[in-house]
């Protein structure tokens, strides 16, 4: 038997439970048998995105002792989405160099 930690956090709180499992046990079957899905209801179980110790990894991806096996929200908007609406926000409000996107020079 080897202990892996599955770990899910919220913007206000984190559920972090250690669990023993089998060698040869993959990530998801880990998550399963923590019990975290039914501790945490947002977690989508028919939808998991899994990462060890901050890389994703594949729900198939057999773990090993010590390991801590995160459970990702999704997205709320996409990363380039939001730099995309930014920018044009900096350049509509002066901040930005409506041609190059760069800083505008300061002429005095």
């Amino acid at each position: 038997m080897i202990t892996v930690e599955v770990v899910f956090a919220l913007p206000t709180t984190a559920t972090s439970l250690l669990v023993e499992v089998p060698v040869s046990t993959t990530a998801e079957q880990a998550v399963i048998k923590s019990g975290i899905i039914d501790k945490c209801p947002e977690i989508d179980a028919n939808n998991l995105t899994l990462g060890i110790w901050n890389r994703t990894c594949k729900l198939h991806q057999e773990v090993k002792d010590g390991d801590r096996i995160e459970i990702y929200r999704p997205l709320i908007a996409d990363p380039k989405d939001a730099r995309r609406r930014r920018a044009e926000k900096a350049k509509e409000e002066g901040r930005a160099n409506k041609v190059t996107g760069g800083r505008p020079l300061n002429k005095a």
